[in-house]
């Protein structure tokens, strides 16, 4: 009988196991899985090629949880959850939504859609709608929420709306031909309308792998058709369906790091909250790996800076966290990075694989995730911990192995050289999807984020508005 059989809260967990890390990094769930859509419709080198040569769709309807908060209070509720500037902010926007602990540290991230006045929607993993809905109903606000799992075990489950993405150089040629003439002319991150198959949807100016783009959504009963649509139009302009394997890998190149370790497991002033999640909530069944571990889950938790969130804190009005960082805004930070991998080192990897004795760890292509919250080492030619790598793949389109890393700011400049630890010490952990290997050295070079050129492109181009 394990320690955590018959917990019913998160805290039941916390306060059975002796180290909450060393519990999370056995965690027999093993990596979350992606989108619940096909492998791949072509392959997926093909399909990664579509968003920066032609036009790729992403069906997103099902691998995120919304979270709907409604009510008068709902823009005091989330104003005083998140570290963004709420000023200016207006039905028809969206932004990324982060929220952080009473000491500064991250819960999570949601992309939040102002989708009328009272009425806003958070689209992402749990963590950060947990802790939202956690304090709707806690703080005796005039406000209400309804949530919409993801359904990533259950592609069958109708949602509440569906998602598209279309992504590359000619999604808005696509649009138009769709929508029968012009799309509105929106700003990033603006909603307007679209007419598909004669259905009106909502449509964000989006760009998740730095070229143009757009998300529709709408009824999930449209779903189908407007699919159809899509697909059909999207031949005159080489559109490509992606697949599972591939969608895991366009934050490679666009440099969002997704899913960090929600901090929420040490803090006494969180216990009520351990209280209120149940044992099967994301926080309680994630899983931690790679060549980093610390019996201290404080050691895996992360500030904004870290994940290069710096530049949307803002001190413009009160919210959780916002004390403790005032303080850590004076302290040095590590910098969000895009490591590139030696391709003589991974090829050493893998010839491990065709020899007898212990392999080094397998590599997934294209996106090389085991555990829902990866922590590689990355460390100076001393050894010396200097960062941590996390979500890595390969990109067909820069021909490369790539990972998204936060490293100290002696080590950020890009060109500098660095080492990555692949695979776990000791054999490696409990998890079901870790084999016995043995781990190794991958030299890396630190590249830009994004790591894309069109995509630093159209950063820039953004800023420049």
């Amino acid at each position: 009988m394990s320690a955590t059989e018959g917990a019913k809260t998160l805290q039941d967990i916390v306060e059975r196991v002796s180290s909450v890390s060393e519990y999370l990094y056995n965690n027999t769930t093993g990596a979350r899985p992606f989108p619940v859509v096909s492998p791949e419709f072509s392959n997926w080198r093909d399909e990664q090629r579509a968003w920066r040569e032609t036009v790729a769709l992403m069906d997103q309807s099902h691998h995120m949880t919304d979270l709907y908060v409604t009510g008068p209070d709902a823009f005091r509720l989330l104003e005083g959850l998140a570290i963004n500037s709420f000023r200016n902010f207006e039905p028809g926007q969206a932004k990324q939504l982060v929220v952080c602990n009473p000491d500064g540290f991250v819960i999570g991230d949601a992309i939040m859609f102002y989708l009328e006045p009272e009425r806003f929607q958070l689209v992402g993993r749990p963590s950060a709608h947990n802790w939202v809905e956690y304090h709707a109903l806690k703080s005796g606000l005039n406000v209400s929420v309804e949530r919409d799992e993801w359904s990533v075990s259950d592609p069958n489950r109708p949602r509440k709306v569906f998602r598209f993405q279309l992504q590359g150089p000619n999604a808005k040629a696509l649009m138009e031909a769709l929508n029968g003439g012009p799309i509105p002319s929106l700003k990033f991150f603006h909603m307007g309308w679209i007419t598909i198959a004669g259905r009106r949807l909502r449509l964000l100016q989006h760009g998740m792998a730095g070229v143009q783009g757009g998300e529709i959504f709408g009824p999930y009963e449209w779903r189908d058709e407007v699919r159809a649509a899509i697909v059909e139009a999207g031949r005159a302009f080489g559109l490509k369906q992606v697949g599972a394997r591939a969608y895991g890998t366009n934050t490679l190149e666009s440099g969002w790091i997704s899913g960090p370790v929600p901090a929420v497991y040490t803090s006494p002033e969180l216990e009520a909250y351990r209280r209120w999640l149940p044992a099967t909530s994301y926080e309680a069944t994630g899983s931690l790996g790679g060549s980093f571990f610390s019996p201290r889950i404080e050691d895996y938790y992360l500030t904004p800076w870290d994940l290069g969130y710096g530049h949307i804190l803002k001190f413009d009005h009160e919210f959780v966290g916002e004390a403790a960082l005032r303080l850590k805004a004076q302290e040095p930070h590590r910098h969000k990075v895009t490591l590139v991998w030696n391709p003589d080192d991974v090829l050493q990897v893998m010839q491990t694989w065709l020899r007898p004795g212990q392999p080094g760890k397998f590599i997934e292509f294209p996106i090389a995730r085991y555990a829902m919250w990866p922590y590689d080492r990355v460390v100076n030619r001393q050894g010396e911990l200097v960062g941590f790598s996390t979500s890595s793949g390969f990109s067909w389109n820069e021909r490369a192995m790539l990972s998204l890393a936060m490293v100290d700011e002696a080590y950020a400049t890009p060109g500098t050289e660095v080492v990555l630890v692949w695979g776990e010490p000791e054999g490696g952990s409990r998890k079901p999807s870790v084999e016995p290997h043995v781990p190794m050295e991958i030299r890396a070079t630190v590249g830009p984020v994004p790591y894309a050129a069109p995509a630093r492109a159209f950063r820039e181009q953004l800023r420049s508005r």
